[in-house]
């Protein structure tokens, strides 16, 4: 609002200033207009035929976002606050692509000619998005049943079920840390324990975690560990990667744009090559590895499917495309069996048109 003012006083006299921020900035019913993609890099202002305003719209939002930047240097990483700053001005529409034909609904059972898989949907104190993920599993065909941790260390068998997926959330309000108090749960109770070893044993079986559920996973070895034997039954928890606090030091809710790499992962086959929208919400995604050789291992053997990429498609580390900097932009792990898959991203928030925050119009035209 201080550039306006300025920008202003240059065009008159100061009641011509002071009609003009009454004009602007009066907090009365607004006026809000649709201009073709060509018409936005330039912005004119007239008040009874006389321009008053005359500006680039980079310029104009940067003046208009400020205020915020200057008080995000405050609580945030103040590297990443500048970065994406000054990336404002290049920014474009994110460039999607689809390499399959996504289908308005789809019947496992009946594609398949098939029973429906049963699907095991589990959460634990302060999980969140067990509502969406079971949403999301029928909607693609599964038959879905909700369990609780409480359950599995009762006794409740996981022997019927062919997945079973870890949802999002904040269990035990990760006072310890990401889903560490959850992977102790299991750690730590004989039953639980015992049971998730025999599931993950199975070679018919297959798993999910999504954000608290992907540290999760990440905790039990089941992704990017480089031993044979279960990581959770007997001997030391290995892990080969942890998921550690954003780059920005801040929780990070956004729409952001991935791109899904050739992979094994049994979940993302026909959709390598495609780059699409999809929400995430998380203060601690930053993929730190054991070692270096072992990110290479991940890389080299196809283990990481989903990065984070620019508005041009490419993985990136840039703040903000990429909310926590993990390293190459990897937002995803899979088992080198393809049966087991760790995203830190929420699919189950966008699974419905009406849940993106923005989508190509053409489309928009196609999918309704």
């Amino acid at each position: 609002m201080f550039h306006m003012k300025r920008y202003l006083s240059e065009i008159g006299s100061a009641d011509t200033l002071y009609d003009m921020i009454e004009v602007l900035f009066a907090e009365e019913l607004g006026l809000m207009l649709e201009v073709s993609q060509t018409a936005v890099d330039q912005i004119t202002v007239r008040v009874n035929g006389k321009e008053v305003l005359s500006e680039r719209t980079a310029t104009l939002r940067s003046w208009w976002e400020e205020t915020s930047f200057r008080l995000e240097r405050l609580q945030s990483n103040r590297a990443c606050v500048e970065e994406e700053e000054s990336s404002l001005e290049h920014r474009t529409a994110p460039w999607y692509t689809l390499s399959f034909q996504p289908a308005n609904r789809l019947s496992l059972s009946t594609s398949l000619d098939l029973p429906q898989p049963r699907v095991e949907v589990i959460r634990e104190e302060g999980s969140n998005g067990d509502r969406e993920m079971v949403a999301s599993l029928v909607m693609a065909g599964f038959q879905v049943w909700d369990m609780t941790m409480t359950d599995i260390c009762a006794g409740m068998s996981l022997g019927s079920f062919r997945g079973v997926v870890f949802v999002g959330g904040f269990s035990y309000a990760d006072v310890l840390g990401s889903a560490k108090g959850w992977a102790a749960t299991v750690r730590f109770n004989p039953a639980a324990r015992a049971e998730f070893s025999r599931f993950r044993s199975r070679e018919d079986t297959f798993s999910l975690g999504v954000c608290n559920g992907c540290q999760l996973m990440a905790l039990f070895g089941w992704v990017v560990s480089d031993v044979d034997c279960d990581p959770i039954d007997g001997g030391e928890l290995h892990q080969g990667v942890l998921l550690t606090h954003n780059r920005s030091r801040r929780f990070e809710s956004r729409f952001v744009t991935v791109t899904i790499l050739e992979s094994c992962s049994i979940l993302l086959q026909g959709m390598e090559g495609s780059t699409l929208g999809i929400w995430m919400a998380h203060g601690e995604g930053y993929m730190q590895f054991e070692s270096d050789s072992m990110l290479k291992q991940v890389t080299e053997r196809n283990l990481a499917p989903i990065h984070y990429c620019d508005d041009s498609g490419v993985p990136t580390e840039k703040y903000p495309q990429n909310p926590n900097g993990s390293p190459l932009g990897i937002a995803a792990l899979c088992s080198a069996d393809g049966r087991h898959l760790a995203k830190m991203p929420h699919p189950e928030r966008c699974t419905l048109l009406w849940q993106w925050h923005w989508m190509p119009q053409d489309w928009r035209q196609s999918l309704t």
